[in-house]
């Protein structure tokens, strides 16, 4: 389980294609130290699992299903992704829940600026919309946000001056196809009232 706070971003230094998948290296010394082979990280709010650590990097293999439905599959050498490791039993639940099982893919749909933060309005696929609520909790791109506001097409998130130095978010712009993992509760939260009815 993840909690959606990220601990460096990572850069990608190598994509190989591979029978069936590909394969990742990625540049994250804070998050190498102490990684393990079979390890499973976030990579971009996606749930992988190490297959090789070196001191400064560490490689995941990425199947075709994640390659389809994330951003994972456009990754490209020198692109930044939000690194995450899981959080331990015992630890603190910064952000929310998080599982890195990606939802889908949004769009981000305009970028304000307000200050030194932004406002970033965020058009999921549609049949996720249902899942967003103002003030509620989700994930994008694997950083735990908090939504703002909701219109018929999409959500808005506010974006603090930290996050924005921290997380791939301090680049992101108009048109920038982005990972979005919804609160897990509202599903659950569905899926009990489906079988109710």
């Amino acid at each position: 389980m993840f909690t959606g706070i990220v601990s460096e971003t990572g850069t990608v230094v190598s994509v190989v294609d591979t029978d069936g998948g590909r394969r990742l290296t990625i540049e994250a010394p804070t998050a190498s130290g102490g990684l393990l082979v079979g390890d499973s990280i976030a990579v971009g709010g996606v749930c992988l699992t190490v297959v090789v650590v070196t001191p400064s990097a560490f490689d995941v293999e990425v199947v075709s299903e994640t390659l389809a439905r994330t951003t994972v599959g456009s990754l490209s050498v020198g692109d930044l992704v939000n690194i995450e490791r899981p959080v331990s039993a015992l630890g603190r639940l910064d952000g929310h829940v998080v599982q890195g099982h990606v939802d889908g893919v949004a769009t981000v749909r305009s970028v304000d600026g307000e200050g030194d933060s932004r406002r970033v309005w965020i058009d999921p696929e549609p049949d996720l919309l249902r899942y967003i609520v103002a003030k509620g909790s989700v994930a994008l791109d694997g950083v735990s946000l908090t939504v703002s506001g909701v219109d018929e097409s999409g959500f808005e998130v506010a974006l603090i001056p930290h996050t924005l130095a921290v997380t791939t978010w301090g680049s992101r712009s108009t048109g920038d196809r982005i990972n979005i993992e919804v609160d897990v509760l509202a599903k659950y939260v569905e899926r009990l009232l489906e079988a109710r009815s």
